[in-house]
């Protein structure tokens, strides 16, 4: 029996299981009606994936805009049509780099970057994804895109296989970036494992694997629910009367001055959550997202 469930939940998603599995695995074992996730892993990875339940995922955007943080295993010396150990082995060449040639490539890849999509993914060409061509032996043109790399870090060397930790924006591609660290090197790479460890402000410290859900009761698994609110933390918030909070979950603009710029967390005279707002152009709030009622956040 389906019921509705409102909430975030911190999952650590094992490797080789699809988001989509663990995501269909969750909400069996809450019995949701409704459920997405804010940002796929491949099955390779493992680590943070949030789930979200019910009224959570009209701001699974946020989540999918955030920054993210992964602990990197990059292999050298063996290029793959992947990107990744699952991949065909297209080139091995000698992985002998000084520690100075190492550091002087990792921080080349610091900062903003224009990064091409790897054909194994999920974008869509003509409606087609990418991977599908990609399997059918054809590669097509692919624009570069700007990404930021906002911190990028050795954390040991044991002969060719490098562990880094890395934090990027939204859109970045893991198995590129080692694929192009490699070719920086001059030894070609892949990537051998990723684990991600941040969401924006989620950490994977705080997230239950499966098999723990699984030996939880129900009441266990409700109480590991964030609200709504915990996706919109990082925005400013804008309390209203109940007037006013009526009017907005309504689909209402307001007359409202000293508002932030840009987007808003909007909350009612109890700080229940009520939804996004943004300032409209003419001055005011406008309603961008907003829960179906109060209490709906958990």
């Amino acid at each position: 029996m389906r019921r509705r469930v409102d909430g975030v939940l911190l999952l650590d998603k094992p490797a080789g299981v699809s988001s989509n599995h663990a995501l269909q695995e969750a909400k069996r074992l809450l019995g949701a009606a409704k459920a997405g996730h804010a940002g796929t892993l491949d099955p390779l990875a493992r680590g943070l994936l949030p789930l979200l339940f019910g009224e959570a995922t009209k701001f699974a955007q946020f989540a999918l805009d955030s920054d993210k943080e992964y602990e990197a295993e990059v292999r050298l010396g063996v290029a793959t049509a992947t990107g990744d150990r699952e991949g065909e082995v297209l080139e091995r060449r000698p992985a002998e780099v000084g520690e100075a040639a190492l550091q002087a490539a990792l921080a080349r890849f610091r900062g903003p970057l224009q990064q091409v999509p790897p054909m194994f993914s999920a974008l869509k060409r003509g409606g087609t994804p990418l991977y599908r061509l990609a399997r059918a032996g054809q590669s097509v043109e692919r624009a570069a895109r700007r990404v930021v790399v906002r911190s990028l870090e050795l954390l040991a060397r044991e002969g060719s296989l490098l562990r880094l930790r890395v934090r990027v924006s939204k859109g970045t591609y893991l198995r590129q970036l080692a694929a192009d660290l490699g070719e920086a090197l001059g030894t070609g790479a892949h990537l051998e494992a990723l684990r991600r460890t941040a969401v924006g402000g989620f950490r994977l410290a705080d997230a239950a694997g499966l098999e723990a859900l699984r030996a939880m009761t129900p009441e266990q698994r409700e109480r590991r629910l964030l609200g709504a609110e915990a996706l919109l933390e990082g925005l400013p918030l804008v309390r209203l009367d109940a007037e006013r909070a009526r009017r907005f979950t309504h689909g209402e603009g307001l007359e409202l001055s000293g508002l932030p710029e840009g987007r808003c967390r909007v909350v009612g005279e109890r700080g229940t959550l009520l939804g996004v707002g943004e300032r409209a152009a003419g001055g005011g709030l406008r309603p961008v997202r907003v829960l179906a009622d109060e209490g709906a956040s958990g």
